[in-house]
C-alpha cells in the first residue's frame, strides 16, 4: 500500500463520528508491525500479554517496564503509522500516580508511544487523571483485566449480574470523567458494551469478546493466526492457521537436513576450480 497518513486521536474520532468501526491488534516484534501497518490497521496495542505469547509466562504479572519498552521501540519501527498504545505492567501504575505518570512517560519518550493503557476501574481514576495531566493519551480497560484475574475468578466473563454490569458501566463513565481517551471492555456482555458505548460522550469505546456496539474491535494477534499453542479463546476468530503451517515447516526441515535433502546446492556457494587448487597448494 502506498504511505499512509499518521493515525492521531482526531483521525479516531472522525472515524467515530462516520460510523466507521477502529480496527485494533495487538503487536509485539518489528515483522508483524510491519505487516499490520500494511495492512491498514488503525491502533496497535503492544500487550502485556507478551508475557505469554511471547515470553512463555504463565500469566502476565511477570512483565517488566524493560520488557515493554524493548518491544513497543521494535512495534513502533515496524509500523510508523499507526496509533501505538503502550500496555502499562503489573505493578508499574499501581503504587502511586508518581509511579504511574513516570512509566506512562517512559513510554512516551523511549518507545514512541501514542497514548498508554491501564487496568482497572474508578480505583484506577486518579491514576488516568494524573497521567492526563501529565499531557499523556490515557485509555482504561474493564471487564476482564488479567492482572487481576485471580481476583476476579480467572479468565471468564465479567459482568453477567445487574449488579456487576452496572459497575462496569459506571466506572467507564468515572474513568471518561477522569481524562481517559478510551476504554477496552473485555469479556464482558454484548448489552453491557452497547450501553457502555451509547454512554460514552468523548471516549472511545474497544471491544475485545464483548460484542459488536463498541467503536471498535481488539484481538490478540496470535490469536488470530493459532500461534499460541496452549489455547484458543472463543472471543478469538482464527483467520489462518499459521502455527500448523509454521509446525509442518519445522518437521519438513528436521526430516530433510536427517535425510541429507538438505541443502541442495541451490542453497549454497560453490568455489572456482582455480581458486581451489590454489587453496590446496597453500595448504601443502
Amino acid at each position: 500500500m502506498s504511505e499512509r497518513k499518521k493515525v492521531t486521536l482526531p483521525v479516531l474520532f472522525d472515524k467515530i463520528a462516520n460510523g466507521e468501526p477502529i480496527t485494533w491488534l495487538t503487536c509485539y516484534d518489528y515483522p508483524t508491525a510491519y505487516f499490520q501497518e500494511q495492512a491498514g490497521i488503525d491502533m496497535i496495542l503492544v500487550g502485556d500479554s507478551l508475557g505469554m505469547t511471547m515470553l512463555g509466562y504463565d500469566s502476565t504479572l511477570p512483565v517488566t517496564m524493560n520488557d515493554m519498552i524493548r518491544h513497543t521501540q521494535a512495534v513502533r519501527r515496524g509500523a510508523p503509522n499507526v496509533f501505538l498504545i503502550g500496555d502499562m505492567p503489573y505493578m508499574s501504575y499501581q503504587p502511586s500516580n508518581e509511579t504511574a505518570v513516570l512509566n506512562a512517560g517512559r513510554f512516551m519518550a523511549e518507545a514512541g508511544c501514542d497514548a498508554i493503557k491501564l487496568e482497572g476501574g474508578r480505583e484506577m481514576a486518579p491514576r488516568i487523571a494524573a497521567i492526563a495531566a501529565a499531557g499523556i493519551p490515557a485509555f482504561g480497560h474493564l471487564g476482564l483485566t488479567p492482572q487481576s484475574a485471580s481476583a476476579l475468578g480467572g479468565f471468564r466473563l465479567q459482568g453477567k449480574s445487574a449488579l456487576q454490569a452496572h459497575k462496569i458501566i459506571e466506572d467507564a463513565k468515572i474513568l471518561e470523567e477522569a481524562g481517559a481517551v478510551g476504554v477496552l471492555l473485555e469479556l464482558v456482555p454484548d448489552r453491557v458494551c452497547q450501553i457502555t458505548t451509547e454512554r460514552a460522550e468523548n471516549c472511545i469505546i474497544m471491544s475485545l469478546g464483548s460484542g459488536p456496539d463498541a467503536h471498535g474491535q481488539l484481538l490478540i494477534y496470535h490469536d488470530l493466526f493459532g500461534l499460541y499453542p496452549k489455547f484458543t479463546p472463543r472471543m478469538a476468530k482464527v483467520y489462518g492457521n499459521a502455527g500448523e503451517m509454521i509446525l509442518n515447516g519445522l518437521r519438513q526441515y528436521v526430516t530433510e537436513v536427517q535425510a541429507k535433502e538438505f541443502p541442495e546446492p541451490k542453497n549454497y556457494f560453490g568455489m572456482k576450480e582455480d581458486a581451489y587448487n590454489e587453496l590446496l597448494k597453500l595448504l601443502g
